[in-house]
């Protein structure tokens, strides 16, 4: 499989957690939330992805399909010796982590999931509701063809990200500058179209939405509900965008860790 890159905090002993991060981010996305899950007493690891790490770099398109990211989750525990985890994801990181809590329940204690609805309220928005439709225009660009996006995407700089400091975007995007990582990265939206994931998700779950998010319309966010048939709670968060974890940092550690300490109450 290869090697992923990642950033950890917190004693080898704490409770595990795991956070998935989404696009163009790296693990670094996670690094005021691993502060506060490794004051906690978490041990919280953050990698990135497959495509962004550069041993798990292949080069075909269907290597990117969320099948294999989702084997990934799995991998990644195996290799770590995590028997039961917490699970944690943005953006494209909580599409996979929807889909692995569903199919690992034996080992994913919970789930938290930021702006990305569960795959089947969000593939269903896709379908139906012309305001989803609108705000995943982008995809259509992010799909077309190498090198073209990326071409594209590199010429324009390093990217303007609501709540992000400017160093931290600069960062995303030297990495992005490396060979074939922007590629890797696109084709994620390249490999998939969001069909075909309906497991409901037992664990304890909580989801992390925003108001202003111009990539997530509310009809996913709402139907969310119906795909968790365990404890459940939807917290949307007033006047944020897209990249909670940054631009909300505070807040997220925050319901973060009481989520884990309500979850660490009520269950093994």
């Amino acid at each position: 499989m290869g090697t992923f890159d990642a950033v950890a905090a917190g004693p080898r002993s704490g409770r595990k957690v795991l956070l998935l991060h989404g696009f163009p981010e790296f693990g670094i996305e996670w690094e005021h939330q691993l502060r506060g899950l490794a004051a906690a007493g978490y041990r919280a690891i953050a990698p990135d992805q497959r495509g962004y790490s550069p041993g798990v770099r292949p080069s075909a398109v269907g290597a990117y399909q969320l099948e294999h990211a989702v084997s990934d989750v799995e991998a990644m525990a195996d290799a770590l010796g995590w028997r039961r985890f917490d699970l944690v994801g943005h953006d494209w990181g909580a599409a996979v982590g929807w889909i692995a809590a569903a199919r690992y329940g034996g080992r994913v204690r919970s789930l938290a999931a930021v702006s990305v609805p569960h795959l089947g309220a969000f593939a269903q928005a896709l379908r139906e509701d012309p305001a989803q439709q609108q705000k995943s225009v982008y995809m259509d660009t992010f799909r077309q063809p190498s090198p073209g996006p990326e071409n594209t995407i590199l010429a324009a700089g390093p990217p303007t990200l609501p709540g992000v400091p400017a160093e931290k975007c600069a960062e995303y995007f030297r990495r992005l500058s490396e060979p074939g990582a922007l590629t890797a990265a696109l084709n994620w939206y390249r490999a998939n179209d969001f069909e075909g994931f309906t497991e409901t998700v037992a664990a304890p779950t909580l989801f992390i939405a925003s108001t202003l998010d111009p990539f997530v319309a509310p009809s996913g966010v709402h139907a969310t509900s119906q795909w968790v048939t365990g404890p459940y709670r939807l917290v949307n968060l007033e006047g944020i965008g897209h990249n909670v974890p940054e631009q909300a940092a505070d807040t997220t550690t925050s319901l973060l860790l009481a989520h884990l300490s309500n979850v660490g109450r009520t269950g093994p």
